[in-house]
């Protein structure tokens, strides 16, 4: 459980999407910086790419899009995993084939104050649902099936969000519409704050404490960037 909880829970808000936070210029450059960025993951099994971007890679577009963040969410730092050299990264490229499925975002470091995440998206394919509900223990993906709770991953692998929620059975209409991948079992207690439909040149910004996942509208791929942030001060 994250030790500051008060602190991480007076940054939280609503999820938000900036129109416009990239011009045509700098998304041709986001996309030339994927194509360019060696592969850290090729997951067969859920049909994944990652590439993570390391600051040698386009310093003048980190400047831009650094700049631009700290405009749209004021101070933080970048809070991601180092790439398979030990470099530092700025965030996450993923190229899906599938839908990503429920999980959530909030690191391993107990000690820190987690901030924001973000999602820019990199096609016009795609679609995310942000949850309503929140967790605060350290990163998970949330499955009740036995197969996907014994896989190995980045992420801890948990079932713990049954109990942790009001065991309402989840939406049928929103469950036909938006998450036919997920078993509708696994989404008890759980209620949709937003769905964002991708466009270039969009920012979403949302709590790492958010659940989330990808809707299982995706007919060929998606290409998206995301980014983990986190306050430095600690009283």
């Amino acid at each position: 459980m994250h030790k500051f909880i008060k602190k991480i829970k007076n940054y939280e808000e609503k999820p938000y999407v900036i129109k416009k936070f990239l011009n045509p210029k700098e998304i041709t450059n986001f996309i030339k910086l994927y194509q360019e960025l060696p592969i850290e993951v090729n997951n067969q099994r859920q049909k994944i790419v990652k590439k993570k971007w390391s600051k040698k890679f386009f310093p003048e577009l980190q400047s831009v899009y650094e700049k631009k963040l700290k405009s749209a969410i004021g101070n933080f730092s970048m809070d991601n995993p180092k790439n398979k050299l030990g470099e530092e990264s700025l965030g996450l490229f993923q190229e899906s084939f599938m839908p990503v499925s429920l999980h959530v975002d909030t690191g391993f470091d107990f000690d820190k104050i987690i901030y924001k995440q973000t999602l820019l998206p990199l096609s016009e394919e795609g679609e995310t649902v942000i949850f309503k509900n929140r967790f605060y223990g350290c990163s998970t993906t949330f499955s009740i099936n036995e197969k996907e709770l014994a896989a190995k991953g980045y992420n801890k692998r948990s079932s713990e969000h049954i109990e942790l929620y009001s065991k309402k059975p989840f939406n049928k209409k929103d469950h036909e519409k938006f998450l036919k991948h997920e078993e509708i079992n696994n989404l008890k207690g759980l209620e949709i704050e937003m769905v964002y439909k991708w466009k270039l040149g969009e920012i979403l910004i949302f709590d790492r404490t958010n659940l989330h996942c990808s809707s299982s509208n995706l007919k060929g791929k998606k290409i998206g960037f995301t980014t983990s942030t986190i306050k430095n001060e600690v009283d």
